[in-house]
C-alpha cells in the first residue's frame, strides 16, 4: 500500500488488489472497481474465488485469539491470523508456490505437523484428489490450470497423484493434529474444516480442550509467537 501511495507499484496483481480488497472491507461493487483500475478484470463465476466477504471476516474477527487459516478451493493460501503463525510458524514470507498447500505437501517442505509416512502420504493423496474437483469446477480459470502446470512440471509426486484419477477424496479421518513447536514442545489440537459453500473457501480452526496440558501449551505458543511477530 505504502508503494502504491508512492507511486512505486504502478501495477499491483490481482493478489495485491484482492488483499487490499480485503482489508478495506470494501462491498462487492467497490472491489470490481479496484480490479478494474488495476488493469485487472474482476473475478468472475468461472475463476477460484478468493474473497472473503464481510459476514465470514466478522466470524474471523471473533476468533482473534484462536489459530485460524484460510484457503481457497485450490488450496492456495488467502490469510493466516497471527495465531496460526505464532503455532505453525511464519506464513507472511511465503511467495508464489509457496502459498499452495498441495506443492508444500507433495515436495515436503518444512512443517511443524506430525505425519507418519503413511499418514503423510495420504495427506497429499487427499489434496490432489481435492484439487482434481476444483479444477473440475472452475475449468476456464487460467491460474489454476498454470498452478496445475507448475505442480506436475515440478514434482512427480504430484504428477504420479495426478495421473492416477484417484477416487473423489474422502474425509480426513482424523481431526486432531500433532504439532511439534519449537518452543513449548508437542501439542495435540482439534483441527475443524469449515467450508464456505458460496465463496469456497476452506477455514481451519485450531483448539484446545479447556484445562488442559495442549491448552496452556497453546497459550503460551501464542504469546511468545505474537510478541515476536510484534517485535519483527
Amino acid at each position: 500500500l505504502t508503494r502504491l501511495e508512492q507511486g512505486r507499484a504502478t501495477a499491483p496483481s490481482a493478489q495485491v488488489v484482492e488483499s487490499l480488497a480485503r482489508a478495506l472491507r470494501v462491498s462487492d461493487v467497490e472491489r470490481d472497481l479496484l480490479y478494474r483500475l488495476a488493469g485487472h478484470a474482476a473475478p468472475g463465476p468461472d475463476v477460484v474465488p478468493s474473497r472473503v466477504a464481510p459476514s465470514v471476516q466478522r466470524l474471523l474477527d471473533r476468533l482473534a485469539h484462536t489459530p485460524v487459516v484460510v484457503y481457497d478451493a485450490s488450496w492456495t493460501l488467502v490469510l493466516a491470523n497471527a495465531p496460526y503463525n505464532a503455532l505453525m510458524g511464519d506464513t507472511t514470507p511465503w511467495r508464489g508456490l509457496e502459498r499452495n498447500a498441495v506443492w508444500r505437501n507433495v515436495t515436503r517442505l518444512p512443517s511443524r505437523v506430525v505425519h507418519s509416512a503413511k499418514e503423510q502420504a495420504e495427506h497429499e493423496a487427499r489434496l490432489v484428489a481435492d484439487l482434481r474437483l476444483t479444477a473440475s469446477r472452475y475449468p476456464a480459470d487460467h491460474a489454476l490450470r498454470r498452478l496445475i502446470a507448475d505442480l506436475t512440471a515440478g514434482s512427480p509426486r504430484f504428477a504420479e497423484l495426478w495421473d492416477a484419477e484417484a477416487p473423489p477424496p474422502l474425509p480426513d479421518p482424523s481431526r486432531r493434529k500433532t504439532i511439534d513447536h519449537p518452543a513449548v514442545g508437542p501439542l495435540t489440537l482439534d483441527c475443524d474444516t469449515l467450508l464456505v459453500a458460496q465463496d469456497d473457501l476452506r477455514i481451519s480452526v485450531y483448539t484446545a480442550e479447556p484445562g488442559t496440558e495442549d491448552a496452556d501449551r497453546l497459550e503460551l505458543a501464542t504469546v511468545l509467537g505474537t510478541q515476536s511477530l510484534e517485535l519483527a
